[in-house]
């Protein structure tokens, strides 16, 4: 990464004996170079305070019949449909191609092979961290605001250039609406790369208090070692925020992405090297979840975890960081954002069609598979026939099928292996509740799943409970004059606590259900459905089950990746041990 070193000929004067002692000599040689590298010293003549551009939301664009956009994606989705595209490891800036690949495919036709990628053995990862430890000589001793300009222009190359295309793979290869796509993979992915460093500018201008006497300091220092960032399928914006917050900050990452949302990683990865991103700051590296992690986990240089998953995941992985922390050069940081089961309840003055639209947006778009997406309902006995009918006539308007029909709603869910999980719940649901419309599902050419709304008078049945991550919604009806024991059941039913929305025009039920549910949901919503979290607007994440609650998309989840070391500078020191007290009277 380094910048070549100017030379200059010597001069007759220059070529005078050195009397130096050669290890002198080398020693200031090198701290010489260490000095004047242009790519480790502050900007040259640069004297200003720099500041990054003010962060604005990336404005959703609508794909409008006739619009730019449409016909941009459209073309693009053509185009990739008829690749093949060979995905390799990305480690210190080279591409590696092991030989063991696997097949990225769309959910939605699962013959169709949109990749092959390249799978890394434990060899790879080692030479992954080696390859973080080598960067992180550079890439931390660069100015914050030189490293938020690679990300700053990622998000111009994105909202522009490259819009087109991380849509277009993430509808294909994961199986989003084109609305889904652009919400995701486009403006809430650009908004991370703009809001973070505006975050990360404000966190550096917090200093302490000084005095005429001393300077009071602090440095934010990236933390020691790498961070591990393990990323999901479900959101493209969060492949591309959990490896650059870290690498904001100062860090080195190895970065797994999920073996599902393998097309779309691959481009984000492109994306950042197009943006200037230095080699071996962010090393890619697809493949086996447990043999990629046994070698990160254990290594003595693991300064971080940054995952989103499933909680059974996460939590072995911080097992397995207890029982390795004797290894450790220092405490990792682990931040996680896991499971959900997402709540609306709604009170006898919620307007019944606001509820039911929250309950199939929130439900059943892309598929459930939110981590924040509805599951759980409780509606009163007085409201239930017209949110039920109003629910399920929206339900059977749905248009699932190909999302490059952008007349679709719902699309497939994502493999095989969540095909057959959420199948065996609706089973369930035939046996033991009540299937009001959907509970079909079919895998000939995708892995689709109806959309499914459920009614139980147990408020301990097991779909009420249970993360689905599909498109199946479990409500549970209660007499109206039982408000404050279903706020108790809301509360105490799951494990998780990540997403929840409350239904009222009565503001005292607001109240009650805020204070009621305040450690129930990380995000909490009142008359909306609980999902769509804007970065800059509503930092997200959960506790309880669903996560450390670290927000991504705010100053808290910066603070994750840097180590403050505090420097007093005293001006006049001094020059005797005596305090005032011990002078005799």
């Amino acid at each position: 990464m380094a910048a070549p070193v100017a030379t200059t000929k010597r001069t007759a004067k220059d070529s005078k004996r050195d009397t130096r002692p050669p290890a002198r000599a080398a020693a200031e040689s090198q701290q010489a170079e260490r000095t004047i590298s242009p790519s480790s010293a502050p900007l040259a003549g640069f004297t200003g305070t720099r500041r990054v551009p003010a962060p604005v939301n990336e404005p959703i664009k609508g794909y409008a019949p006739g619009s730019s956009e449409k016909k941009a994606v459209k073309e693009r989705l053509k185009e990739m449909a008829k690749e093949r595209v060979e995905i390799p490891l990305i480690i210190g800036g080279k591409e590696i191609r092991t030989g063991e690949t696997a097949q990225s495919v769309m959910p939605h036709d699962h013959r169709h092979v949109l990749a092959d990628w390249h799978k890394a053995s434990p060899k790879h990862v080692a030479q992954a961290i080696e390859s973080c430890r080598k960067a992180r000589v550079e890439w931390s001793n660069w100015a914050w605001e030189d490293r938020a300009a690679v990300f700053l222009k990622a998000a111009e190359l994105l909202a522009t250039t490259w819009r087109a295309t991380l849509n277009a793979a993430t509808m294909l290869g994961q199986s989003k609406t084109v609305f889904q796509a652009e919400i995701d993979a486009a403006c809430e992915l650009i908004d991370f790369w703009r809001y973070n460093p505006f975050y990360a500018q404000e966190l550096y201008a917090e200093q302490p208090v000084s005095m005429s006497s001393m300077w009071n300091q602090l440095d934010y220092r990236p933390l020691e070692g790498f961070v591990y960032a393990v990323t999901p399928f479900n959101f493209t914006s969060i492949g591309g925020n959990l490896p650059t917050a870290p690498a904001l900050m100062g860090n080195t990452v190895v970065w797994k992405p999920a073996s599902t949302a393998m097309l779309s990683a691959y481009y984000i990865m492109k994306l950042l090297e197009a943006a200037g991103l230095p080699p071996g700051v962010i090393n890619f590296v697809p493949g086996d979840a447990a043999a990629i992690s046994e070698v990160a986990l254990g290594s003595r240089d693991l300064a971080g975890v940054h995952f989103t998953g499933s909680t059974a995941v996460f939590n072995s992985m911080w097992k397995t960081i207890g029982a390795n922390m004797s290894r450790y050069a220092s405490y990792p940081r682990i931040v996680g954002e896991t499971g959900g089961k997402d709540f609306i309840v709604a009170h006898a003055s919620a307007d019944p069609e606001a509820l039911a639209v929250a309950i199939a947006r929130g439900g059943f778009e892309y598929q459930g598979q939110k981590c924040s997406a509805a599951s759980r309902v409780y509606v009163p006995r007085s409201l239930w026939p017209e949110v039920r009918d109003r629910t399920v006539a929206m339900i059977e308007e749905m248009r699932m099928g190909d999302i490059t029909d952008f007349r679709t709603f719902v699309g497939a869910v994502i493999d095989q292996k969540a095909h057959r999980k959420i199948s065996e719940y609706l089973a369930d649901a035939k046996k033991n509740a009540t299937i009001l419309t959907g509970g079909k599902a079919e895998d000939k050419d995708g892995y689709f799943i109806r959309p499914t709304l459920i009614e139980t008078e147990d408020p301990g049945y097991r779909l009420l409970c249970e993360e689905i991550f599909g498109p199946v919604v479990t409500a549970h009806v209660y007499d109206d004059g039982r408000w404050d024991e279903t706020l108790e059941i809301v509360d105490t039913t799951s494990p998780y606590a990540l997403t929840g929305a409350v239904f009222a025009s009565d503001r005292g039920a607001i109240r009650e259900a805020m204070m009621a549910l305040r450690n129930a949901a990380g995000n909490f919503y009142v008359n909306d459905k609980p999902t769509g979290a804007v970065v800059g607007q509503q930092p997200f994440g959960g506790a309880r089950g669903s996560g450390t609650n670290d927000k991504a998309g705010s100053k808290l989840n910066l603070v994750r990746w840097v180590s403050p070391r505090a420097i007093k500078e005293t001006f006049s020191p001094p020059t005797d041990y005596k305090y005032p007290y011990m002078t005799e009277e």
